[in-house]
This record gives structure tokens, C-alpha cells and sequence, in this order.
């Protein structure tokens, strides 16, 4: 039960390698743009998710918070709050959508994207000869 507080020190530890990032590399202006704070505790804020959410929450946030910012800062001052606001609302929406249409009826969905094992093919083999019972044989 120890090692949980170790999440403690590595909290505080991890603003102090971005300041020293940003004393060691001082023309690298991105380096400041960097808060740990805000990293670590969106994670811990986070739904429980697969990898397909957190990919799609890492290019909106590169192309609005990067290239949108960098390119166009008079389109990221007028939009970025909307898109924020957005994406909000359409999780929430579509969390009591979904809960409505297929929650409240006992349906459940079984399906590779929102289990936490991923695909099952993907811990089949794929050597050929190989053959195991659940897995799809493909002749090579």
C-alpha cells in the first residue's frame, strides 16, 4: 500500500524536471508551455478509457492548443472556448443518449473498443503453423 504514495513524490517532483527542461534547453519556448499540475490531474479526472478516446483527446487538444494557437490566434481567442464548451456537451449528451437507448433496457454492447483487453485477435499468433483454439487460422 506503500508504493500509492509514491504517486505523491512523483507529483512533486515531475514541475521540477520541467523547470530544469527549461533551464537546460532555454530556446526551446514550448518547454514553459508545460504544467504538470494540470497533466497529472486531468488524468486523474479522466473516465476510464480505452486508447482510441485518449488519441482522439491528444489530437484535438495538438490542434487546438498547438496549431491553431500558432497559426491562427485570432481564430483560437473566438473558437477555442466554443470547441471546449462542444466537446463537452456532446460527451454529456451523448452519455445520456446512450445510457437512455440501450442502459435503461439492459442491453449491453460486447465489443473490442470498450473492453480494457483491446482486440482478442491481437494476442493470437500469427507464425505460421500455429493454431489455437479461439483464433482465426489464416493460410499463409
Amino acid at each position: 500500500m506503500w508504493q500509492c504514495q509514491l504517486f505523491f513524490l512523483g507529483g512533486a517532483i515531475a514541475p521540477l524536471l520541467v523547470w530544469l527542461a527549461q533551464k537546460a534547453f532555454p530556446n526551446k519556448k514550448w518547454i514553459r508551455l508545460i504544467h504538470m499540475p494540470v497533466l497529472l490531474g486531468a488524468t486523474a479526472i479522466m473516465p476510464p478509457a480505452t486508447a482510441v478516446n485518449f488519441t482522439n483527446w491528444i489530437i484535438a487538444g495538438f490542434l487546438s492548443g498547438f496549431v491553431v494557437y500558432k497559426y491562427r490566434p485570432e481564430w483560437w481567442k473566438r473558437y477555442n472556448y466554443v470547441l471546449s464548451g462542444g466537446l463537452d456537451a456532446g460527451t454529456a449528451f451523448m452519455t445520456i443518449l446512450l445510457f437512455l437507448a440501450l442502459g435503461s433496457g439492459g442491453i449491453v454492447l460486447k465489443w473490442w473498443g470498450n473492453t480494457t483487453d483491446g482486440c482478442p485477435l491481437a494476442s493470437c499468433p500469427t507464425a505460421k503453423g500455429v493454431i489455437i483454439d479461439g483464433c482465426q487460422f489464416i493460410d499463409q
